[in-house]
């Protein structure tokens, strides 16, 4: 749908965010060298694009009093303390006392917080499954806000997590379930020998793009800006695309408004998160134990190619959802209730076959002609639809 001049009017910070639709003016005609130096010379400029609407702007104004409950701040409901001392957040929706059949560690995406379980948690808690929905660190209200923690880091504090997660529901199956970044995190989790032992792991859009599926421009700009200008934010704008990572409206508002959201990535922390991103795609063969892994048709973040190549390496065993309808946020998308269905249904039972059909989908996706689509020149700054907003 096309931005009427009432959402440019209403949306403030909404157009400053990746979790939406953006134009960035760039000529992709122009020859390779000319658009690398025109990357580096308007980063510094990027950073002053990251702040909120100003208050003396009377459009910036209105849509800030209009989303108030939008940056709503939800305390957290407990504190996990790691080994090193890092004491994380964490959002918690549990069922009722006696009726909880299994946990999950639910770990959110790139430049997100806990609150991108809001939708999904209480879904999940209302059909006996307990969520614990952690910042991740340099995340949220996480230590090091802001700042990449580094793969192992990451990796480390999730296998942390799962266990401090069942000891707080003893006796019950667990589950570690990630969206986008934090599909990569349970993914590289996932593969590790030494792992705590859950009964599955959903991922969600995982981020599984390698750094050599991407275009030698894009990798070299990348490295030139965090090798150089390390501290400078980006805010999203430098990708020459339409990007939606959800039709839910009141979703990405929420995304966008959020405190715990942040509003940019510094060129180190993009780097890293390819860096694990291409980890996650290389760990796809080594992972062990039931997996659900699923996809939208629509995912402008994650691109095919990228993800069919991890599909590919999966071990076979491993269900696969695709959903026609679906975008990158699928627990946030406007059709939520089957993803929600389909993982409640494979927890319970992971041989049954999937309620919405996704399995089916997939199957044919996968053996259709074309499914692999080119990748296409995006930054990863907007590999979470976040960067910016997100």
């Amino acid at each position: 749908m096309r931005r009427t001049a009432w959402m440019r009017l209403v949306c403030g910070r909404y157009d400053r965010a990746m979790i939406r639709r953006k134009t960035v003016r760039i000529n992709l005609r122009l020859p390779p060298v000319v658009r690398l130096s025109r990357l580096l010379l308007a980063l510094p400029l990027l950073a002053a694009c990251a702040g909120g609407p100003s208050r003396t702007d009377a459009a910036h104004l209105v849509a800030w009093r209009a989303h108030a409950a939008d940056r709503r701040l939800v305390p957290p409901d407990l504190t996990w303390t790691l080994t090193d001392g890092a004491r994380m957040p964490v959002r918690a929706w549990l069922p009722p006392p006696g009726r909880t059949r299994a946990v999950v560690l639910a770990l959110h995406g790139f430049n997100d917080s806990r609150d991108a379980w809001e939708l999904a948690g209480p879904a999940l808690a209302g059909q006996g499954i307990a969520v614990f929905a952690p910042d991740q660190r340099g995340f949220g209200a996480a230590p090091g806000r802001g700042r990449w923690p580094g793969t192992d880091r990451l990796v480390d504090d999730a296998a942390q997590m799962a266990r401090l997660a069942a000891v707080a529901e003893p006796g019950l199956p667990l589950y570690v379930m990630g969206e986008s970044m934090g599909g990569a995190v349970a993914l590289c989790l996932a593969a590790r020998s030494d792992h705590p032992v859950f009964a599955g792991v959903v991922l969600l859009a995982p981020a599984v793009w390698s750094s050599t599926q991407m275009s030698p421009l894009l990798t070299a700009s990348l490295w030139a800006a965090s090798t150089f200008t390390p501290d400078w934010s980006l805010t999203g704008r430098e990708v020459s695309l339409h990007v939606v990572a959800s039709d839910n409206l009141a979703a990405l508002y929420r995304l966008s408004y959020d405190p715990l959201t942040l509003v940019g990535s510094r060129t180190t922390a993009l780097r890293g998160l390819v860096q694990l991103m291409t980890q996650a795609a290389g760990d796809a063969s080594s992972v062990r134990g039931r997996v659900l892994i699923a996809y939208g048709a629509h995912d402008d973040l994650v691109p095919a190619a990228a993800m069919a190549a991890t599909w590919r390496r999966l071990p076979a065993l491993v269900r696969r959802a695709y959903y026609p309808r679906g975008y990158h946020l699928l627990m946030r998308d406007m059709g939520r209730a089957s993803v929600i269905g389909d993982v409640v249904s494979w927890i319970q039972d992971p041989d049954r076959a999937l309620p919405s059909g996704a399995d089916v989908a997939a199957a044919a996706w996968t053996a259709g002609a074309g499914w692999e689509t080119r990748v296409p020149l995006l930054l990863p700054a907007g590999l979470d639809g976040l960067a910016g907003g997100g």
